[in-house]
């Protein structure tokens, strides 16, 4: 079935063209040269793995709780309107808000895979070309397998958010060749690695606990990429030149913390959008996931050196200051320890199946001889 079947409203055009700006660079330096990112590549080819047999696809999923989600996280949770809905219209709201959620998610990685492009294609040194071609394919993969739960296991889509939209158009626009990791490595992706580690640690659902743990192991090694890279050029940068990332940052920031509030479901269930705002603006879960979102941005945005006086103003404002001081190496860390234990329970209990099947084998062979 065709997407366009899919959504629940209206997506406009099928097709979003950003023009792009600034030059692609070639580098006719062969030699390594920044032995960190090259290690972060070597990582990046041995980690690839296949949506297709890694994710456990025959896993079935209720497309009225598809993520086992606590009624008090959904805004309409406590108001008249949930007072006056049947259980068939919860689970309809369920099923609608993870689907708004994982369609943000899938139209996120294709922006992600298109600025991971951009950056093979502008980044001046021959190393960060290599990383981000691993990260091109990652991203690619990351869209599919989203793209398949949507279409297979929950059969609705919602459009691009406006301020995602225009966060990644803000982006593409950019001719300078930084801002392509600044708004995706840093930006996007950090913001993404907070929903999903949200979600993955709340769902007692497998196929999506599956699905985001180990999308969130290839993100800590872009999140790491985007630092390394950042880091290194921004020691090279003007106070003014500083200024102008930090503006972009703080733009970007609030554009984000106004993203995933899904308002837009409640709109498709009829209730005008200044009351959908309202309810969601009062939401308590909405308040801390909002704070859990800049978990990832904050630190990462410090250590690579954007850290003046009118960006750590606007945290305040957003209180999310504290987060600064973070441990996101540790954050990164455990994203990675996570999806590798799940592969060892996984290959665990498959080979306890297997196991299981050469014994009742050998039992029905030992049976059957005994009776001859």
């Amino acid at each position: 079935m065709a997407t366009q079947e899919l959504y629940a409203m209206d997506p406009g055009d099928p097709l979003w063209q950003v023009p792009a700006g600034g030059a692609a660079r070639f580098s006719w330096e062969y030699d390594d040269h920044r032995a960190r990112l090259l290690a972060l590549y070597q990582k990046g080819k041995d980690k690839q793995w296949d949506a297709v047999k890694r994710i456990d696809w025959g896993l079935d999923v209720d497309p009225y709780d598809p993520l086992g989600t606590p009624d008090e996280s959904l805004a309409l949770h406590g108001t008249r309107h949930w007072d006056r809905m049947t259980d068939r219209d919860k689970g309809e709201l369920r099923h609608h808000v993870a689907a708004w959620q994982f369609s943000q998610f899938l139209h996120g990685e294709q922006g992600a895979m298109v600025c991971a492009a951009r950056i093979v294609e502008a980044a001046p040194d021959l190393d960060a070309k290599f990383y981000s071609a691993t990260q091109t394919m990652d991203e690619a993969r990351h869209a599919e397998l989203y793209g398949r739960f949507l279409h297979d296991k929950l059969g609705t889509v919602y459009p691009i958010n406006t301020d995602l939209r225009t966060l990644l158009g803000d982006t593409l626009r950019d001719s300078r060749w930084d801002m392509a990791y600044l708004g995706m490595q840093v930006l996007i992706e950090g913001l993404a690695l907070a929903a999903f580690g949200l979600i993955r640690d709340t769902t007692d659902k497998p196929l999506p606990q599956q699905i985001l743990a180990y999308v969130m192991q290839d993100e800590a090694r872009h999140v790491a990429f985007g630092r390394m890279a950042l880091r290194d050029y921004y020691r090279q940068l003007s106070d003014a030149e500083l200024r102008e990332r930090e503006e972009f940052v703080i733009e970007g920031c609030y554009l984000m913390r106004d993203r995933l509030r899904g308002v837009e479901v409640l709109e498709n269930f009829g209730i005008p959008t200044a009351e959908a705002e309202e309810y969601c603006e009062q939401s308590q879960f909405l308040h801390m996931f909002r704070k859990l979102l800049f978990s990832r941005i904050v630190p990462c945005v410090k250590d690579i050196g954007l850290w003046g006086e009118r960006l750590q103003r606007a945290y305040v404002d957003m209180g999310v200051l504290e987060l600064g001081d973070s441990n996101l190496d540790l954050l990164m860390h455990q994203d990675e320890e996570l999806a590798e234990q799940l592969d060892q329970r996984r290959f665990a209990a498959e080979e306890a199946a297997r196991t299981g099947e050469v014994d009742e084998a050998i039992a029905d062979g030992a049976a059957a001889e005994a009776q001859t």
